[in-house]
């Protein structure tokens, strides 16, 4: 616990706050303006927590890893091998305050349009950015590619993407746990959880909480999980529907065949993608095994929205709460509404969402680019 204090002062010292539990309730202005008359709607705030985002939470508990190891002799202190991130926006200021809290190196891949404040606040932080234009031949993210290599080269993926260090789900699970505590000393449930997706860990993390929660049970019920995911880029989506055309509706077989089998059901994504919602636009969904057995397991699906119901929701947002998130953070909200006009949530639902970034452009909130997690 004093380890875990010690690095909390130093992101402190950094960042200007420390992590602390984020507001979670119902929020009846929000609810009204769907049409919810029996139900509500919940809204995690993560806007507020260590570097805007809830990115953070990963990449401590990976920091967290770091130091024990050291600590118990397991690795040197003294030839530290740098860490790695691709990402142009809240994972990456996430992974620079929480790597200078460490005095730790980081190289971070962002992609040749990423934001300027984004870049300004990266140095500002000591972070190495390195800019990755994409190859037209070469399918995929190319600042993905360049983690990849780094990483082949001694670097350690210091990253919210699980596939590449399943340790920063661990940090994220806390989450589910906050959730689940607020439901539980409410004597509240939830109906629905509806959860933005780009890499997956988001998902991964919370679904992961909840069903812990479930299991020592702090929770009546287990929420439907629902990932939400672009137009314009949905990899889960279609990896999803590939499965349910193998049989996975009515078992397990196709899932297991599908997880060695990866490159058959998640393969990047066609076309660059663009979007307002720039925080979701991974090429693939690298946890993406994790999320749809979430789905599956809880009787969830995934939920597709256009760049209008984006926009639409980021103004309903901050118009009912007052939060300033950005459009990748309150594209759940976004996956509520659509779900909602296709009938797939009831007037008196209890149904969640979590504000995860707040707005920070500069380029303004509607701001279209390339982009990753």
């Amino acid at each position: 616990m004093d380890l875990v204090l010690a690095l909390d002062e130093a992101v402190a010292e950094v960042d200007g706050r420390g992590f602390r539990e984020t507001p979670f309730g119902p929020r009846d202005d929000l609810a009204a303006r769907l049409g919810l008359a029996g139900g509500d709607v919940w809204v995690k705030d993560e806007t507020g927590n260590v570097s805007g985002s809830h990115k953070g939470r990963h990449l401590f508990g990976l920091l967290v890893h770091l130091e024990v190891v050291e600590r118990l002799g397991l690795a040197s202190s003294h030839d530290r091998p740098h860490l790695a991130i691709a990402s142009c926006g809240n994972a990456a200021l996430a992974a620079a305050v929480v790597a200078k809290a460490g005095r730790r190196r980081l190289e971070v891949f962002v992609p040749v349009d990423a934001d300027a404040l984004v870049l300004a606040r990266l140095k500002e932080l000591d972070a190495d950015v390195v800019v990755c234009p994409r190859d037209p031949s070469v399918p995929g993210d190319p600042t993905y590619h360049a983690l990849r290599d780094a990483v082949a080269g001694g670097a350690l993926p210091f990253t919210t993407q699980g596939n590449e260090n399943g340790l920063s789900i661990e940090g994220g699970l806390t989450l589910g746990y906050e959730m689940a505590d607020a439901l539980s000393r409410l004597g509240a449930h939830l109906d629905q959880v509806l959860l933005q997706v780009g890499g997956g860990a988001l998902a991964t993390a919370v679904s992961q909480g909840l069903r812990e929660a479930r299991a020592l049970g702090m929770l009546t019920r287990a929420p439907r999980i629902h990932a939400v995911q672009t137009a314009r880029v949905h990899p889960l989506k279609r990896a999803f529907d590939q499965l349910q055309d193998q049989g996975f509706a009515t078992g397990g077989d196709a899932l297991r065949f599908a997880r060695t089998h990866r490159s058959t059901f998640m393969r990047p994504w066609d076309e660059p993608p663009q979007s307002l919602a720039h925080g979701i636009l991974d090429d693939e969904t690298y946890d993406w095994a994790a999320v749809v057995e979430a789905m599956m397991e809880t009787g969830g699906s995934p939920v597709v929205v256009t760049e209008e119901t984006l926009d639409e929701a980021n103004r309903l947002a901050y118009v009912t709460t007052g939060i300033p998130a950005d459009h990748t953070g309150t594209s759940g909200l976004a996956g509520l509404m659509e779900l909602r006009r296709a009938g797939g949530v009831g007037d008196d639902a209890h149904v969640a969402v979590l504000f995860t970034g707040v707005r920070r452009s500069a380029n303004g909130s509607s701001e279209t680019r390339e982009g990753t997690t």
